[in-house]
């Protein structure tokens, strides 16, 4: 899969320049999350209608992974990158300006659509410049690198809003965008070789033929479910619900909860490269790192929603610490892509996973809102209670994903038995002690 490299340090500022895209993005994603208060303020408006802007944003994003995973196969990684900067600035610079509430969707229309552009494309830089064997670990970086624009959007765009004001904070990441896209330019190719691919010509039959060929395989739909488990609180957290949950209803100061917001982005920084070298060295278990990531995730919300009363700030570092693990645990998703699929449809196979997160994190910001809209009377003024009604709705959306990894789990293991004499014995014999080089035939090296 990976071409000839001729340059170590080319593939680094290649991926580099395209990393930069991926934080801008990610910046852009999270900023009305950090800027949703602001937001009710401006606009005059409740959760359910603030909630509409990031389901919109998510929506968008999550229908063009397909079209775009397509579109990535034909015409590559750049082209895709520096429009997706461009949408995404341009639908800050309306944000800036909007004053009501049809400005303001548009604005974030433009956003999801840039950012459905961004990482998958990224993503499909890292097998062309370097070699198979760093491609697991180097992926779990990206998206972990990529979260920094979180600690952006937590950081320096909340002293924006909360000092200069609303126009100044969404024009300020205007310019980052136009900026990264400007670098895109100049730093990002393709292939070693300096080329923009423009692939073969499309046609409706290559387009089903590989749409197709990419879901049939239940690892492709192993990886969506991994994806929807995952990453979807985290995202709910980060991108709508976690300051507002923070500050009106645990009562903690703005700086505090941007603080918490902080952790959450340093801890998938730090445990992603944990998790990229365990997929790597050990990929018949890939599915129980992702299954202890949910468990992990679901019980720091139940202890949080059970405690009596607002929950004392050491329990709030446990749930933050927990919901870092799902940005990279979700990165695992993707592995099954890569791992399942021949190269000339890898952007495909990426953009179906990638479709899972998002799909399941608007329909719970959504649900969050309408649950705190019937509780609140549409109005901004929440209590404790009314955030651990509408926050309980996540375990609905997490039986649901873990119900989906388990079947195609099977599946996916069935699959590789029969084509590749591959032989799942019991957890308990690794836990033993037998290895995993036991487990795996000739062939396993592609997983």
């Amino acid at each position: 899969m990976s071409l000839p490299l001729p340059s170590t340090a080319r593939a680094w500022v290649v991926w580099s320049a395209a990393l930069s895209a991926y934080v801008v993005a990610v910046l852009h994603r999270t900023s009305l999350g950090v800027a949703g208060l602001d937001a009710q303020e401006r606009f005059g408006i409740g959760a359910g209608a603030l909630a509409t802007f990031a389901v919109l944003q998510l929506l968008v994003y999550a229908g063009l992974q397909i079209p775009v995973g397509l579109l990535l196969d034909r015409f590559g990684s750049v082209r895709l990158v520096i429009t997706g900067a461009l949408l995404m600035a341009a639908g800050q610079t309306m944000m800036a300006l909007a004053d009501d509430m049809s400005g303001a969707v548009t604005a974030r229309i433009l956003v999801g659509a840039g950012d459905a552009m961004t990482f998958i494309s990224v993503l499909r830089l890292v097998p062309h410049w370097f070699p198979a064997r760093r491609v697991p670990v180097l992926t779990q970086v990206t998206g972990i690198v990529g979260q920094l624009g979180q600690v952006l959007s937590a950081v320096p765009l909340a002293a924006l809003l909360a000092g200069p004001g609303w126009t100044t904070a969404f024009l300020g990441a205007a310019g980052a965008g136009v900026f990264v896209a400007l670098v895109a330019l100049a730093a990002v190719h393709d292939t070693p070789r300096g080329r923009v691919s423009s692939g073969s010509a499309l046609s409706w039959q290559q387009l089903g033929d590989d749409l197709g060929s990419a879901w049939r395989h239940p690892g492709t739909r192993l990886g969506l479910w991994t994806h929807f488990t995952t990453q979807f609180t985290g995202t709910v957290f980060a991108l709508m619900w976690g300051i507002p949950f923070l500050i009106a209803g645990e009562g903690l100061s703005r700086g505090a909860a941007s603080s918490l917001l902080l952790l959450f982005v340093l801890t998938g920084m730090a445990s992603g490269p944990v998790l990229g070298m365990l997929t790597q060295r050990h990929p018949l278990r890939r599915s129980w790192l992702v299954l202890g990531i949910v468990s992990a995730n679901m019980l720091a919300w139940a202890l949080v929603i059970a405690w009596p009363g607002r929950a004392p700030m050491a329990l709030l570092v446990v749930l933050v610490v927990a919901l870092g693990l799902g940005g990279p645990g979700s990165m695992i998703g993707f592995d099954y892509a890569r791992t399942f699929n021949p190269p000339n449809r890898l952007g495909t196979a990426t953009g179906v996973v990638n479709v899972g997160g998002f799909v399941a994190s608007l329909l719970t910001i959504e649900l969050i809102g309408l649950i705190l809209d019937a509780r609140t009377g549409g109005s901004a003024s929440y209590h404790i209670s009314d955030f651990r009604v509408a926050m309980s709705v996540q375990f609905l959306v997490a039986a649901v994903g873990l119900a989906g990894i388990l079947r195609t789990r099977r599946l996916t293991r069935r699959r590789l038995t029969a084509e590749e004499g591959i032989v799942f014995r019991p957890l308990r014999d690794v836990v033993a002690g037998l290895t995993t080089s036991g487990l795996v035939k000739a062939k396993s090296w592609r997983l």
